[in-house]
């Protein structure tokens, strides 16, 4: 089966460690995702997924494999549907930062394959990416914060930060 891949980038008027910070805020994602109808963070690097999207519910398990602060946040789901993905956090200056997605996924069934096609899902993220904007623009100030650095999957605690919360 084919994949499915998107990239899409937006630039925010906020200093790249308040993006990085905010998108680490794995369970506000429905707040500007659409589709995204719960995210359960169930330790440092799983998440839980649940999504409604065309009418397509979905329930998937997804593991962080990458994470360093203020540049990436990289994921691949452990099971169906299958899917991975790679944000990555460009410094603008002070007060601006680009936000980099990029997507793939395999489509299952005619509806995704369909949508998929036509380009439903590029301008999904287009659209939640102005929702991320709208959001973190509107607050000037994420909702938390979590430092670590994952590597292969794992948490790199080796860098000594002490005030590292769990996400969420």
């Amino acid at each position: 089966m084919t994949m499915a891949s998107v990239q899409e980038s937006i630039e925010v008027d906020v200093p790249v460690s308040t993006a990085y910070n905010q998108w680490t805020q794995f369970e506000t994602f429905p707040e500007f995702m659409k589709g995204v109808e719960a995210v359960e963070q169930i330790d440092e690097t799983s998440l839980q997924f649940r999504t409604g999207i065309a009418g397509v519910r979905r329930e998937y398990f997804a593991q962080i494999t990458e994470q360093i602060p203020d540049r990436k946040v990289a994921w691949v789901s452990t099971d169906r549907p299958r899917n991975a993905g790679t944000v990555t956090f460009e410094s603008l200056g002070a007060e601006r930062a680009r936000v980099n997605v990029e997507l793939e996924w395999e489509p299952e069934g005619l509806v995704e394959k369909a949508g998929s096609a036509v380009g439903a899902d590029s301008r999904q993220v287009t659209a939640d990416l102005g929702r991320f904007k709208e959001f973190i623009e509107s607050r000037g100030i994420e909702t938390g914060e979590w430092r670590s650095s994952v590597d292969r999957g794992e948490v790199d605690d080796a860098v000594g930060d002490t005030d590292n919360q769990l996400p969420g």
